[in-house]
């Protein structure tokens, strides 16, 4: 299998990851029908996406590839006749969540150094694109968005965790498909455990915490 297939299956992982993120989420805080289902799934799903490409100044992945939107569409599928059967639906969210940002950060890191950006540039657009689809969910859901929230636990740094690896990586010489996955496998790891662990970020001094 091809590096470009590798990233190509990462991506599209991430989508439908994301896809029912979205969509679980709205069924679980919003009363949306069929219609918002999927509108959450997409938006999610390729939301993170198209804001990587149009940075990187190029036409977005999603309307060049049928893949990707049937993959979204797919997601919010499973999501809208399978959520109620989800029992611990926070768990599925949070699973999914954690899912695409770790796929989405390093496709994103990836694809800005395929394209010549610099470490740093290639890091912090990896970052944006894992966080950018949840952060378009919250908005529309009106709430606070998880990026930003004191609450959520670490986001955005595993998301940099994960890019950073693909990063430091490649600098070294390194540019196998092989290497997005193991920085995929560093950001979720270091999500989940934030999770279980309870870890966040440093607060302001003097900041109100839970």
């Amino acid at each position: 299998m091809s590096t470009q297939t590798i990233i190509l299956v990462l991506d599209l992982v991430g989508v439908f990851a994301f896809a029912l993120d979205g969509a679980l989420t709205g069924i679980r805080t919003a009363r949306v029908d069929i219609v918002g289902v999927m509108s959450l799934a997409v938006v999610t799903a390729i939301g993170g996406g198209i804001i990587r490409d149009v940075l990187l100044g190029v036409t977005p992945a999603t309307f060049q590839d049928w893949r990707y939107l049937v993959t979204a569409l797919a997601g919010g599928t499973v999501a809208f006749f399978l959520g109620h059967r989800l029992r611990r639906l926070n768990k599925a969210i949070l699973v999914s969540d954690a899912a695409g940002l770790s796929l989405f950060a390093v496709i994103g890191a990836t694809k800005a150094l395929e394209m010549g950006f610099g470490p740093l540039q290639a890091t912090l657009l990896g970052a944006i694109t894992g966080v950018g689809g949840g952060t378009v969910r919250d908005v529309l859901l009106n709430r606070v968005p998880t990026v930003l929230s004191a609450d959520s636990r670490l986001y955005a740094i595993p998301a940099m965790l994960g890019a950073g690896f693909v990063v430091v990586v490649n600098v070294f010489g390194f540019g196998a498909g092989w290497v997005a996955a193991v920085g995929a496998l560093v950001c979720f790891t270091v999500r989940i455990l934030s999770l279980r662990y309870r870890w966040n970020a440093p607060s302001p001094p003097g900041a109100r915490t839970r």
